[in-house]
């Protein structure tokens, strides 16, 4: 337990350099991620006989994938960094990889901003293919909540997002204070937890669309009980009463939208 406790002084978050570039294991797990969200998207697309070709799927995670990566970025901007009015009146600084004229990548990345962003792309491609977006977006969330523990893989591998301060024997050292991992936590609640039950449901589900609000709903709830285990960003610190985060908030909203996105389908349903 001792070791595990101070993992992060065993651990190096650089996994290999290339030159002057140095590819962090958070990188790696990001295109894990990735990777493994298309694999099981495919695979239930074979498995369950789903009507949608492979090069159709393929060409909208391209789209996706863009969604993805231009929502993290800009919803990190709006939602958690201090600097947003700069970076609006700059907003070629918003994806420079370079400080001062050195490579540092890119940080700051929002998972609702991501969400977002995902949503406004397939919007886009699924009207430009005539395809439903309810039906692709079903698919796409199973396999983002099993390919979701990689993500939090690489904040936990970055020592990045962490946890609050604890007493409890699994905590883990950081700058020798002890706190929760709450990166694997959000791993197994957000991740893990959410997909399971999504696998179970799919082949039960009454309409286009509802495993897709159900994730939306299903990760909020989890985020939100996580995020009591989590440090606040240091940026922005707890939002109202000493408990209350910029999380928990989106969270919340999140939540609210996709209960009653169900209640206007179920009601169409009913008609």
């Amino acid at each position: 337990m001792e070791f595990w406790q101070h993992i992060y002084s065993h651990f190096n978050p650089v996994a290999f350099n290339l030159g002057s570039i140095a590819v962090h294991w958070y990188g790696i797990m990001y295109a894990l991620a990735l990777l493994s969200a298309i694999f099981i998207a495919k695979w239930f697309i074979k498995h369950d006989k789903l009507p949608i070709s492979n090069e159709l799927f393929d060409s909208y995670v391209w789209w996706a994938e863009i969604g993805v990566i231009l929502g993290a970025r800009l919803g990190y901007i709006l939602f958690y960094d201090t600097h947003t009015a700069y970076y609006l009146s700059h907003p070629w600084q918003i994806f420079n990889p370079f400080i001062d004229g050195v490579y540092a990548g890119i940080s700051g990345m929002s998972y609702h901003g991501a969400f977002i962003g995902f949503l406004i792309a397939s919007l886009i491609f699924c009207k430009r293919h005539k395809v439903s977006f309810w039906f692709l977006t079903d698919i796409s969330v199973l396999g983002i909540s099993a390919a979701y523990i990689f993500g939090r893989l690489g904040n936990f591998f970055n020592q990045e997002l962490v946890g609050r301060v604890t007493d409890v024997p699994w905590g883990i050292y950081v700058n020798d204070v002890l706190r929760h991992p709450s990166q694997l936590y959000e791993g197994f609640l957000e991740g893990i937890l959410i997909f399971i039950i999504l696998f179970i449901y799919r082949k039960r589900k009454k309409f286009d669309g509802q495993l897709a609000i159900m994730y939306g709903l299903l990760y909020s709830i989890a985020r939100i009980i996580a995020e009591f285990f989590r440090e606040p960003d240091i940026q922005l610190g707890f939002i109202y009463g000493g408990w209350l985060t910029q999380g928990m908030l989106l969270s919340a909203l999140f939540a609210l939208i996709c209960v009653f996105i169900l209640f206007i389908m179920k009601k169409k349903k009913r008609v």
